[in-house]
């Protein structure tokens, strides 16, 4: 078999709104969406998805007792350096991180990971600086 190289890829911006859905099932589509997975023509090898850019972060959604149970770890290296964030936290806080942290673990980890989650912008409200870029409500 033969891999598939299109000719010339073009990437479009997709706008997601966050509002009322659920934190996971989000993620699943964000990097579905980023990894240019919805296309016919997707090669694993190759930055073949869109930009993304997600409003109303938060306003995400989580079930059941998430909020107060889930818990981000950020160790620093050094003695005592563990710091615990909960859900609910960083939903007041940074409430896009939850939203890139939750899709950063469904991207693949490597130099090709770290191109695709650029083209990730998530913003806490319903406004955003790419409206001349025109993304696409999916």
């Amino acid at each position: 078999m033969n891999t598939y190289i299109p000719e010339k890829i073009e990437s479009k911006w997709v706008l997601i709104d966050a509002q009322g859905q659920t934190l996971g099932r989000l993620a699943t589509r964000v990097a579905h969406v980023l990894r240019g997975k919805h296309r016919p023509t997707y090669t694993p090898h190759l930055m073949s998805g869109d930009f993304v850019v997600v409003v109303n972060a938060q306003k995400i959604r989580l079930t059941g007792k998430k909020l107060d149970l889930k818990i981000y770890d950020h160790y620093s290296g050094y003695p005592g350096g563990l710091k615990l964030t909960s859900a609910r936290q960083m939903l007041s806080a940074h409430p896009e991180r939850l939203i890139e942290l939750a899709v950063w673990g469904m991207i693949p980890k490597g130099r090709m990971g770290r191109r695709i989650i650029r083209r990730l912008k998530v913003y806490a409200g319903p406004a955003h600086p790419h409206t001349a870029q025109r993304p696409e409500p999916l």
